[in-house]
């Protein structure tokens, strides 16, 4: 069951490779991961001393969060991964030029999961050619539905 999408990294980048990675998250941000209350679009991931690091998630804390515990939205949350993924991943990133992006946060056995991607950017002309592509197949979909009315 899919909480949160990062449709424009299908935009901005070429996504060669997806992980499943789990997240380590405290309890009120469970509880408004559940209520949907998330945003990924402006977030990216990191590797820092071999782990990684998801920055820029922003989670909005629940109006009855605890009155002990100070709710920061935009923390940065470390990633779990198998360390044969994460070593594959370093050696990516660092020696090819990937960047690693968040893709879709979701429920996976009742675990809060985030898929990412091992991603490429994209030039301007790529993505206006995406653009058409998108457009085309629109227009293809209006064309055939039009056509057997």
């Amino acid at each position: 069951m899919s909480i949160a999408q990062n449709k424009k990294a299908f935009f901005d980048y070429f996504i060669e490779d997806k992980y499943e990675a789990g997240i380590v998250l405290e309890g009120w941000e469970v509880k408004a991961i559940r209520e949907n209350r998330v945003n990924i679009k402006e977030a990216y991931v990191i590797i820092q001393r071999g782990e990684i690091y998801l920055i820029g998630c922003h989670v909005t804390p629940l109006g009855a969060a605890s009155t002990h515990i100070r709710p920061d939205a935009i923390r940065t949350r470390k990633l779990l991964l198998h360390n044969e993924e994460i070593s594959k991943l370093i050696g990516k990133v660092e020696r090819a030029g990937y960047t690693l992006v968040p893709l879709d946060m979701h429920f996976s056995k009742g675990r809060v999961k985030v898929q990412i991607g091992l991603a490429k950017g994209k030039k301007q002309h790529d993505k206006r050619d995406t653009e058409k592509e998108r457009d085309w197949e629109r227009e293809k979909g209006r064309i055939m539905r039009a056509h057997n009315k």
